[in-house]
């Protein structure tokens, strides 16, 4: 931002203004991947991988960033893995390229990523990334530089990726349809091209050792974290997306008889609005049901570069969902959150109670306007609660986490959850006693009365030791005295 902008800001949106100013001087980059003794794990020393960090800055403005944040050599592998995919994608997105062309491509495209030499100059003129394949032999020359445990994950996830994608672009190139017809159909594009990235991402995560081994496993979580992103993407590009003809709603919700649609591009329609909102809430109702899986993944998380990687997208795109909430621009516009709003939110994503956190805030706004005229009101209200239930669960509001002035965990006087807190520790400790009662007579056999009396002298504070231990720290002191004098008395 320039100067300009940012006086502007400070006189329009002051408090922006403020949480701009304190990222741009407090949140600083924790990594640099061009300085030498970084080198060996972004590869940054060598002409072809520098070119693949020019490719990532240029394609993904969003993820360029985390992505450098990674530790280690996963900043490289993750670049790459971004590459290949983004390379996958430019050739399925091409409406120039015959369906007869783009199937065997597609279908060969994880053996071509690794063929020595190989790129692509058939793309239109128009295709926003067709550079990255016309220099793609950059990404295949890191490629085959890679461990095999890395390439192998990444050449599996491309493989399952492209068929998929390759049956709907088929689909599209020899029917009549142009729309998702189910809402299942919808999953499984999603799955194809989110879902997968997800799943890649954790087996990297793993092969880097940077997280256990099982995160590997965890399939479902993996896939719904990719599919909160892809749908929030969806949801908030859906201007965009009908004027060019691509069409992801499926219609199974925008094609409702409540609803009165018979196209997907009569949602913007003015006289139509009312309707196209409670269609638009359906679909963020849709991608709300990812919430709890997401923050189920991201408490597995541990190492920290990874979970900003995975939380600051996550945060980011509950942000937009509200954004897009009962927001009739969205069919007029494409709409963004805020940098601000951004810039906050990477902040604040640090720790999976702060994440679940911010996912409460939203969601709390989300149902603040909600309108009972809506017919997805109580779903929503529900998919709103499970979110509170979740922080409630995981991170409960009655428990106060110690202050920077060190007080230590304390709890909520004021909350009926602390009294029952209470009484549940004093009925373990009750029982924990008559444990140890009944132990004591069985191996000493004494009466009851007596093994109590040894389980409450058990819990008193020991004066007798502290009595005798200041007696012989005494002795000591007085001994060490009486060696003094003594040398100072007789020595010359």
């Amino acid at each position: 931002m320039g100067a300009l902008a940012w006086f502007t800001l400070l006189l329009t949106h002051p408090l922006e203004f403020r949480t701009l100013l304190q990222y741009s001087l407090y949140h600083e980059q924790k990594r640099d991947i061009t300085a030498k003794q970084e080198h060996e794990a972004s590869g940054w020393d060598r002409a072809t991988m520098r070119r693949c960090w020019d490719f990532l800055d240029i394609t993904s403005r969003s993820f360029s960033a985390v992505i450098k944040e990674l530790d280690g050599d996963l900043a490289r592998v993750v670049c790459l893995f971004y590459l290949v995919l983004r390379g996958l994608d430019t050739i399925e997105d091409d409406m120039t390229i015959s369906d007869e062309k783009k199937q065997p491509l597609m279908r060969q495209f994880h053996k071509l990523t690794v063929k020595q030499g190989w790129t692509f100059t058939e793309n239109g003129p128009n295709e926003k990334d067709r550079q990255l394949l016309v220099e793609y032999h950059n990404v295949v020359d890191e490629l085959n530089l890679l461990p095999r445990h890395y390439r192998d994950v990444i050449l599996s996830m491309a493989e399952k990726m492209a068929m998929g994608m390759a049956d709907y672009a088929h689909k599209a190139a020899t029917t009549s349809s142009i729309y998702l017809e189910t809402v299942d159909d919808y999953n499984l594009y999603c799955h194809y091209v989110a879902g997968l990235v997800g799943e890649g991402l954790s087996g990297l995560f793993s092969a880097s050792t940077k997280e256990a081994e099982w995160l590997a496993g965890q399939l479902e979580l993996s896939n719904s974290m990719g599919l909160l992103l892809q749908k929030t993407n969806i949801i908030r590009d859906y201007r965009e997306d009908v004027d060019e003809k691509r069409f992801f709603w499926p219609r199974e919700i925008w094609g409702k008889k409540e609803y009165g649609f018979t196209e997907m591009s009569e949602m913007y329609q003015l006289e139509k609005a009312e309707n196209a909102q409670w269609v638009q809430s359906e679909m963020i109702l849709d991608a709300m049901g990812h919430l709890t899986d997401a923050l189920d993944y991201l408490k597995l998380l541990k190492n920290q570069s990874v979970f900003n990687f995975c939380a600051i997208p996550a945060t980011m795109a509950i942000a937009t969902l509200e954004l897009c909430f009962m927001n009739p621009e969205l069919f007029q516009r494409n709409i963004k959150i805020r940098k601000a709003q951004a810039a906050s939110l990477i902040m604040g994503s640090t720790n999976s109670r702060e994440v679940s956190h911010i996912f409460r805030t939203y969601c709390r706004k989300i149902h603040a306007r909600a309108s009972t005229a809506d017919p997805n009101f109580l779903r929503i209200s529900v998919a709103c609660g499970k979110i509170e239930q979740w922080c409630e669960v995981h991170y409960p509001s009655f428990v106060l986490l110690p202050s920077s002035s060190g007080q230590a965990v304390s709890f909520d006087p004021e909350d009926a959850r602390t009294k029952v807190m209470q009484i549940d520790q004093k009925i373990d400790s009750d029982l924990r006693m008559r444990k140890r009662i009944e132990d004591i007579r069985e191996k000493y056999g004494k009466s009851r009365e007596e093994a109590t009396a040894v389980v409450e002298d058990e819990g008193r504070f020991p004066y007798d030791i502290l009595l005798y231990a200041g007696g012989l720290l005494l002795v000591v002191i007085l001994l060490i005295i009486g060696v003094v004098w003594l040398v100072l008395r007789f020595s010359d």
